[in-house]
């Protein structure tokens, strides 16, 4: 498997266009989804928000960044009404669908708009759950796995961040 390097150029839930180089002294939290999702992502995201809370201080050092899976549905104004409503810590990332599917290539992230039979639209966008954390650099550090507590991943920020 080739190298992850982290790059992205997308718009932001604001409409402002940004890559990894805009977050540069922060560290970088990662997570790909998207705003219907209705189990994997608002449990990850809540998992994160946890994480965020426990780590005090030290989160000032994070952005926290929600990628969006299904940029024909996650326009700017869908995330920031999503995460200022349940998330708002993090900032939504989204763009055009070649603009998501470099940035889900460049971290090595599968995502396929699929048929859900128990939603209702039946809708589904079955993706990869890993979190990612890039360094102050926006280079990749490590990642954390779906199976992880909010504890063992908050031990491991905080001797990162340290």
């Amino acid at each position: 498997m080739p190298a992850l390097v982290p790059r992205y150029r997308l718009l932001d839930h604001h409409g402002r266009a940004v890559t990894q180089d805009d977050f540069a002294g922060s560290y970088q939290l990662v997570f790909f989804g998207f705003t219907h999702c209705r189990m994997v992502c608002p449990r990850e995201l809540a998992k994160l928000d946890d994480v965020l809370e426990a780590l005090g201080p030290l989160a000032e050092r994070v952005q926290p960044l929600y990628i969006s899976v299904d940029p024909e549905r996650d326009t700017p104004e869908v995330m920031r009404a999503f995460l200022e409503r349940h998330h708002p810590r993090f900032l939504g990332l989204t763009g055009t669908t070649q603009d998501a599917e470099a940035a889900r290539e460049a971290f090595h992230v599968f995502a396929r708009r699929g048929v859900d039979p128990e939603d209702p639209e039946g809708y589904a966008v079955p993706h990869t759950t890993l979190t990612y954390l890039l360094d102050a650099n926006g280079d990749y550090l490590t990642h954390f796995a779906d199976v992880l507590d909010a504890e063992r991943i908050t031990a491991r920020l905080r001797e990162l961040l340290q």
